[in-house]
């Protein structure tokens, strides 16, 4: 009796070790593909290489956050989930930044064009200006700037009819956010405060000819 359970105890015993070699340590359970998801201009070969997860690698022992972390890397892309599919299979589901703005770096030397998305993150570097992506003038651009926040959070406030007409956004405080369409003509928005109300009103005012509309108090607004 006492040599069966013996008996019984290394069989569980040797189960329960190949188990576990099976699937923490043999390559029977590895890393056979990567699938990359969400991606649209970052090419998923680029993900994959940043994410540095070699081939038949222990699905299991595969640290996720740490995967996470470095596919964060590539500035293009804001955010990245990574799960594990089983038997052997790493998704990886990213999200990228979205340009909204495009701020003319030629300042510093650069002279490129530094698209940038709604944090102020800068997304992608050009040598000429993007079509469709109104321009922003700031004293200080940058992520932690109060001024580039608050004209960032007015340009995703106007409804696409509307930003369709602005050319350049400029913002010297946050509450000085003037806005200039593309036929010249000039809006005073104010700050990033009751967007709404004030797109809602500009866009019946600009059937109303005139240089200058100030809606940055929607209760009084004025026109020269």
């Amino acid at each position: 009796m006492k040599a069966r359970n013996a008996f019984l105890v290394l069989l569980t015993a040797g189960v329960v070790g190949t188990a576990v070699w099976l699937i923490f340590f043999s390559p029977v359970l590895g890393v056979r593909s990567i699938d990359i998801v969400g991606n649209v201009t970052v090419p998923a070969e680029r993900i994959q290489r940043e994410a540095g997860v070699p081939q038949l690698h222990p699905l299991a022992t595969v640290d996720l956050a740490d995967v996470e972390t470095r596919v964060l890397r590539i500035r293009q892309l804001a955010s990245a989930k990574v799960d594990r599919v089983w038997p052997g299979t790493l998704k990886i589901e990213v999200v990228e930044r979205e340009p909204v703005a495009q701020l003319d770096t030629g300042a510093a030397g650069s002279g490129k064009i530094a698209l940038i998305d709604k944090e102020g993150v800068v997304v992608e570097l050009k040598s000429v200006t993007q079509p469709g992506l109104p321009i922003l003038k700031l004293d200080r651009p940058g992520a932690g700037d109060p001024a580039t926040m608050a004209a960032l959070k007015v340009i995703q406030s106007l409804p696409a009819d509307l930003a369709a007409k602005v050319r350049l956004v400029r913002a010297s405080t946050p509450e000085g956010v003037t806005l200039e369409l593309a036929d010249g003509r000039s809006v005073v928005w104010g700050g990033a405060d009751r967007g709404e109300d004030k797109a809602r009103i500009l866009t019946s005012l600009l059937r109303r000819k005139a240089s200058v509309y100030d809606v940055s108090s929607p209760d009084v607004v004025t026109l020269k």
